[in-house]
């Protein structure tokens, strides 16, 4: 598929959203989000260079909690491919990031409560590695649609399995009409990623309430925590963020492998303060949940030839 038809796509999306009028309940939801720096037109494949993931989530009960407005249940499937400056490289030294794949199942509780914060909680099980299948996947994509060759995956990450957990915070500070600030924060801890960031989420627009809204992944609700006006979002947003690595195995490799001799993996550290930038639109219908996000990260390793920027699109479909 090119990247015109993409978009086309995506605008015929967009505009059969638009069509459809205030949002309803709906306790499920499916849909999947995919990541590319092509997304953002610059012509660059680099560093963060694709990332796929399916998602399933679905509203519980909050039975008698007083506190709690909304609890979600969610599973998802993702795989993440990392490649350095370029896919096509000459020898092992012009590797400034590595090449790594990363492929894993995950699952996740989000308790969102009535003041507008929320907790969410994540664990994920996977590999990195040839086993994560980022070179295959990669060279699909580069020779169905006639890509440039790539070369030099055989430097990629070793194996090693992956167990990660994770806890998300959000909470609403202060909000006047179609405008909110809330603090977000959130802890890493694996084999594969260990860290911590922290920074403000700016709203603008056609807000949902916090414990109902794609700023925390919660467009699935039960019908009965519903609140009364339920009419849709519409809003760009914009994140600054700090972000702490403690360890990233895509970068220095698995945490408990060891440099075999003769091994032509490739290996970097991580620079360990990075500060990131998130700016996007997001929209919510009776049925359909859109995003658009580009992100733009300071370096992840030293040295980093050129900068990383990368988009996401995200399409959810809601039911009951």
């Amino acid at each position: 598929m090119s990247l015109n038809l993409k978009f086309h796509i995506i605008a015929a999306c967009l505009v059969a959203a638009f069509l459809t009028t205030n949002a309803q309940t709906h306790s499920s939801e499916i849909g999947l989000q995919s990541d590319n720096d092509s997304y953002l037109l610059q012509g660059s494949d680099r560093y963060y260079t694709d990332g796929i993931f399916l998602f399933y989530r679905h509203a519980l009960k909050t039975s008698s909690n007083a506190a709690l407005q909304n609890k979600v249940l969610g599973f998802e499937l993702g795989q993440k491919i990392y490649n350095p400056q370029t896919g096509n490289i000459p020898s092992a030294n012009t590797v400034d990031r590595p090449f790594a794949g990363y492929l894993y199942a995950g699952a996740s509780l989000n308790l969102l409560y009535k003041n507008e914060s929320n907790l969410k909680l994540g664990a994920q099980i996977g590999m990195i590695g040839p086993a994560a299948g980022g070179e295959g996947a990669q060279k699909f994509v580069h020779n169905t649609f006639g890509f440039y060759s790539l070369n030099g995956w055989m430097y990629q990450i070793k194996n090693a399995f992956q167990l990660n957990l994770s806890a998300e915070y959000n909470r609403l500070l202060a909000r006047s009409d179609g405008f909110d600030v809330s603090a977000s924060g959130y802890a890493n801890l694996g084999t594969g990623f260990t860290g911590a960031g922290v920074g403000p989420l700016f709203r603008l627009g056609k807000l949902g309430q916090l414990f109902n809204s794609i700023s925390t992944q919660s467009t699935a609700i039960a019908k009965e925590n519903a609140p009364q006006t339920n009419n849709g979002e519409f809003f760009v947003h914009y994140k600054p963020q700090f972000n702490y690595v403690a360890y990233d195995a895509t970068i220095e490799g698995g945490l408990f492998n060891k440099k075999e001799t003769g091994s032509l993996e490739v290996t970097r550290v991580p620079v360990r303060a990075i500060f990131s930038n998130q700016v996007g639109v997001s929209f919510v219908s009776k049925r359909w949940v859109i995003d658009y996000t580009a992100t733009f990260p300071t370096s992840v390793v030293k040295p980093q030839h050129y900068s990383q920027q990368w988009a996401s699109i995200t399409l959810l479909y809601r039911f009951n």
